[in-house]
């Protein structure tokens, strides 16, 4: 397939709605409490028929100070000790979760993610992989695609080194921009030197891959000012790059409510440091992967999506598409078999609640036929930008033409700017159309057509 863009600012002024970054089919607001901690067994019984491989995802939710910008689910503190009764809860649930599982079920994929997972010492990074270990099957050949979230700033002496004895090959970097006056507009100090020291440090310990977050649209940034920022990261090399835009959402993130909205970049200026940062990656030979993401066109997230064989679920794109996701630790969200099962919130409550020897499921939500249906073709056009429709609805015993007939109509319009073209029961999303993917999805979307009221999402540029 071509892994290229085509930057039309009218085609995304028209189109620049709120929507699902869709992570999941369906998306969290379909999630309830009638979804039970019965319920999960259940799903995590039934997909051991399935023989499938195993992804882990670990939530440490610590961070030693508060980035205004931030809506990930956190806890800032400068006392370390806090870290200490979540992790025993975390050895709890791995315990819990690990008997539900066969054992001959590899786990090909783990990630820690945050918050700030090396906020906790290198005795407890030690510790939470030796429990992880004792409870599942890793993998003992490095083939695995294990992944960690690292903050430079909370990168010591020995840390790299240590993860990377731990068996994690990837590694992914927050950065979000290198200008002094926007780090300091969103409490994010961090010099260029901590940056680049741990990315070739990571290479130096051998790292398989290095990516860098970045985010557009922060208080103080221009095209010029953005560039620099970008011009910098690109020449250190890394494998990877996220270009996040910065939804400003402070009625549900009180954190953003630091940040003035009058420092924001207008839109048109933010869209023009979207267009100058996609031109410079393509100038630099990064291809684009889909949802903020670029890669080098030999890393095996570009090679996976030219194969045909990408995949995306809560830890991003991922080239293990047939794995059942088991995630831990406060807030996490699991997707196994046909559900979607997310964890108490709170840390007191969901301390409390393994305590008691439970696990500690919030909500979640069992798929239906019609869900698993959407949710594959969701995610075939987020990954490939391309659907055929009729081999879709062979698979899933459904006479597309007519299942879909609703949708088809719908998407004339979008043919009609050039965001998508069609022949027959083929789909193939243009390279106009790939930034607006979110919106192609959006019409394949039953609830939100059914969604009554204001729509908490963030706008998809």
């Amino acid at each position: 397939m071509l892994q290229s863009l085509r930057f039309d600012a009218e085609l995304i002024r028209r189109y620049d709605r709120a929507g699902p970054r869709y992570t999941s089919y369906p998306t969290a607001p379909q999630f309830h409490e009638g979804f039970t901690e019965a319920d999960y067994r259940a799903c995590a019984e039934a997909s051991n028929a399935s023989g499938r491989p195993l992804s882990l995802y670990f939530h440490i939710p610590f961070c030693d100070t508060l980035c205004f910008y931030c809506a990930c689910n956190k806890v800032p503190t400068k006392d370390r000790s806090r870290a200490v009764p979540y992790l025993e809860a975390l050895h709890r649930e791995i315990a819990l979760q690990g008997a539900l599982y066969d054992r001959s079920r590899t786990v090909e994929q783990l990630h820690w993610g945050g918050g700030t997972p090396t906020f906790i010492s290198h005795a407890q990074m030690r510790a939470l992989m030796e429990q992880t270990r004792r409870h599942f099957r890793l993998r003992e050949d490095d083939q695995g695609e294990y992944s960690i979230e690292v903050d430079p700033r909370e990168v010591g002496e020995g840390t790299l080194a240590l993860l990377r004895e731990l068996g994690f090959n990837r590694l992914s970097m927050g950065v979000q921009d290198l200008d002094p006056r926007v780090q300091r507009a969103v409490n994010r100090i961090q010099s260029p030197e901590q940056t680049f020291r741990v990315l070739e440090e990571a290479r130096a310990v051998g790292f398989r891959s290095v990516s860098v977050d970045l985010m557009y649209g922060l208080p103080f940034q221009d095209r010029h000012s953005f560039l620099r920022t970008l011009e910098r990261v690109v020449a250190a090399g890394p494998d990877r790059l996220s270009i996040f835009n910065y939804a400003h959402l402070p009625e549900l993130f009180r954190p953003q409510r630091r940040i003035r909205a009058e420092d924001l970049p207008p839109p048109a200026e933010k869209l023009a440091i979207l267009e100058a940062a996609i031109a410079y990656l393509e100038g630099a030979g990064y291809v684009y992967i889909g949802m903020d993401h670029f890669a080098r066109p030999d890393d095996e997230l570009a090679v996976a999506q030219r194969e045909g064989t990408l995949y995306r679920n809560f830890q991003g794109y991922s080239t293990h598409a047939d794995c059942d996701l088991v995630a831990m630790g406060a807030t996490a969200i699991s997707m196994v078999a046909d559900c979607y099962s997310q964890n108490l919130k709170e840390l007191g409550p969901y301390q409390e609640r393994l305590a008691q020897g439970r696990l500690p499921v919030l909500r979640g939500v069992r798929l239906d036929a019609d869900d698993r249906l959407r949710r594959e073709l969701i995610t075939r056009l987020i990954c490939h930008f391309e659907l055929d429709l009729a081999e879709l609805g062979a698979r899933h015993g459904v006479d597309p033409e007519r299942y879909f007939a609703e949708e088809l109509a719908n998407l004339a319009p979008m043919e009609a700017d050039g965001l998508l073209e069609r022949e027959g029961l083929r789909i193939r999303v243009l390279p106009a159309g790939r930034l607006l993917i979110r919106n192609i999805c959006m019409v394949f979307d039953r609830y939100l057509r059914r969604r009554q009221g204001p729509q908490r999402y963030s706008k998809v540029i």
